[in-house]
């Protein structure tokens, strides 16, 4: 099976570009997944790879990198040091493996591919007053700008029940990867599903987001063990689900992802 540094170059080659669109707390400590706080038109985020085992990623209309921008080189030797990088084929991030007070934010960043369409939601809580609080989400909708035709921007729906109740029903599979450091990490099948909302939306903290985005996660991560849900609708005819599942002792122990395609009167 393919290694995490291959699926990480095969993921993310490209000259990808969007607007992005990042949601906070308001002054009086409310959090407003409606209207953003702070709009980036554009980020850019240019990865190549001129070899097997050698990249370069550079970033520009970044939210948290000192003058919004960054450059460095990437390599397979280096990739995935601290093993908190995880790939599937079409789906790719980093998240946060622990909860640690001593490191006052986690996060995760978790993109969705369909063809040269990128979707990118972070989702960051931070260590307040001894509990952790859901603080910043970002949503951005890249398109490769190498591509020869670039998808549109997709509609936001009303709420996260109107996107996901007509896709009930759909089949998929289910795939899961672990935590490990180094690009040995293999994707393993955990057999077909189908898709339900009320699977996804398990938290009380669900929100769309542009692009075709969806999560159902905690605003304050409980003291026991919990999941990070996230979607996205990427075409008329394919769903993508990861899921993040943390145990009581607050450790990332897996990621999952299910693929479902419309298999009730369109084509899959």
């Amino acid at each position: 099976m393919t290694d995490q540094w291959t699926l990480n170059r095969l993921n993310f080659a490209g000259d990808w570009q969007g607007r992005g669109a990042w949601f906070g707390r308001d002054a009086a400590g409310r959090l407003d997944l409606a209207s953003p706080n702070r709009v980036i038109d554009p980020t850019r985020y240019r990865i190549s790879f001129p070899d097997d085992d050698n990249g370069r990623w550079d970033g520009s209309g970044l939210m948290f990198a000192k003058g919004g921008h960054a450059s460095y080189a990437i390599s397979r030797a280096s990739y995935n040091a601290g093993g908190g990088c995880w790939q599937f084929q079409g789906a790719g991030g980093q998240s946060s493996l622990s909860l640690d007070p001593q490191r006052p934010r986690f996060g995760h960043e978790i993109n969705l591919f369909s063809g040269r369409s990128r979707s990118m939601l972070v989702l960051l809580w931070e260590w307040t007053d001894s509990h952790w609080c859901l603080h910043t989400v970002g949503a951005v909708a890249f398109r490769c700008r190498q591509s020869m035709e670039m998808e549109q921007v997709r509609p936001v729906p009303d709420s996260a029940a109107a996107l996901l109740e007509p896709l009930r029903g759909w089949r998929g599979t289910a795939e899961q990867l672990r935590p490990q450091q180094g690009t040995d990490g293999r994707v393993r099948l955990l057999g077909s599903t189908t898709f339900a909302p009320e699977q996804l939306l398990r938290s009380s903290c669900s929100a769309v987001m542009p692009d075709g985005l969806v999560f159902s996660v905690p605003e304050e991560l409980p003291g026991g063990a919990f999941q990070l849900e996230i979607g996205g609708l990427l075409s008329a005819e394919l769903f993508q689900q990861i899921s993040i599942q943390v145990d009581a002792d607050g450790r990332l122990i897996t990621w999952e992802r299910r693929r479902f395609q419309n298999s009730l009167g369109r084509s899959s």
